[in-house]
């Protein structure tokens, strides 16, 4: 037969494994307990009527326990599955605890009301990003650094060993004595060779050239300045022509045959003035031819300016 007030001596005063004595109180760890304290109305080992709530993955339960089950432990606690909405829930704690004492029945909302508050900021955290706080093990660290230094060296005595074979092989150290993989040995010397270039180009010094940038436009100004002159020969021809007493048509003619010179002749005559003296350049004076002839003596005579 079960006995409340010899339990609560024996648990109290002589041992209690879910007892936690800190200097603020005495706490208790069993997971039944309605309130968290070591007391006579809120121990569920010492309270033969007892009522909690408690949470499995987010979902409330309101556990009971009677002494009616006292002798059948696998049944002695009872449980009612609480809904997610605040008011139906302590709707279905005061229908379950209506004849329980009045202190369970308040111990029993104000655990459910912490544990949705509870519940609400764990969701609440949950949508904001906060930083992740992550130890470093100090003995991984060094293992890698050690295993990264050994790595190295091995790296450079390979390395050591590979150009050591090299140097031998092209001085013909071995012979023909040895059988080794040819082909990886010339694709290694061509290699080597493609450094050494790759080197010499990057200590040639770089060359300066200077480039005239406007030769287009100097040759249009050019075939400008031609087509001019065609065509003032032409007009001069024209009134030689005129005056020896040719037609139009042959006038016309003469004027498309300079303006044709005087086109294809541009370039060549550039090249010339380029090539010819300072003193070549200067222009000179054209010389006009003058007939007089007399009335009386019916002579002619021929002067130069």
């Amino acid at each position: 037969m079960q006995h409340d007030e010899v339990i609560w001596q024996v648990i109290r005063h002589k041992h209690c494994s879910f007892m936690a004595k800190i200097e603020t109180g005495i706490f208790c760890r069993n997971p039944y307990n309605v309130t968290g304290i070591c007391n006579r109305s809120s121990c569920p080992l010492a309270n033969s009527r007892y009522a909690t709530i408690r949470d499995h993955d987010g979902v409330s339960y309101l556990y009971m326990k009677t002494i009616e089950r006292a002798h059948m432990p696998n049944k002695l606690w009872e449980r009612v599955k609480l809904p997610r909405n605040y008011e139906k829930a302590l709707e279905i704690i005061d229908k379950h605890l209506k004849y329980w004492p009045k202190f369970l029945v308040h111990k029993a909302k104000q655990r459910l009301t912490k544990m949705t508050q509870m519940r609400m900021r764990m969701r609440k955290l949950a949508l904001k990003t906060r930083e992740k706080i992550m130890t470093t093990p100090r003995k991984e660290t060094k293992r890698e650094s050690r295993r990264q230094e050994k790595a190295e060296k091995a790296a450079l005595l390979d390395k050591s060993i590979e150009k050591e074979l090299l140097e031998r092989l092209s001085k013909g150290v071995y012979g023909d004595i040895y059988n080794y993989p040819e082909r990886k040995y010339l694709e290694i010397l061509g290699r080597k060779a493609m450094q050494l270039v790759s080197e010499e180009e990057d200590e040639e010094e770089h060359e300066v050239e200077y480039v005239e940038g406007y030769d287009d436009l100097e040759e249009e100004d050019d075939m400008e300045d031609f087509d001019g002159l065609g065509i003032r020969d032409s007009g001069l021809d024209d009134d030689t022509v005129g005056m020896d007493g040719e037609d139009e048509d042959d006038d016309e003619e003469a004027v498309a045959v300079h303006q044709k010179r005087g086109r294809k002749d541009s370039v060549l005559a550039r090249r010339r003035a380029e090539k010819d003296e300072p003193s070549a350049n200067s222009k000179k004076k054209a010389k006009v031819l003058v007939e007089v002839e007399h009335e009386d003596t019916g002579e002619r005579r021929t002067a130069v300016q």
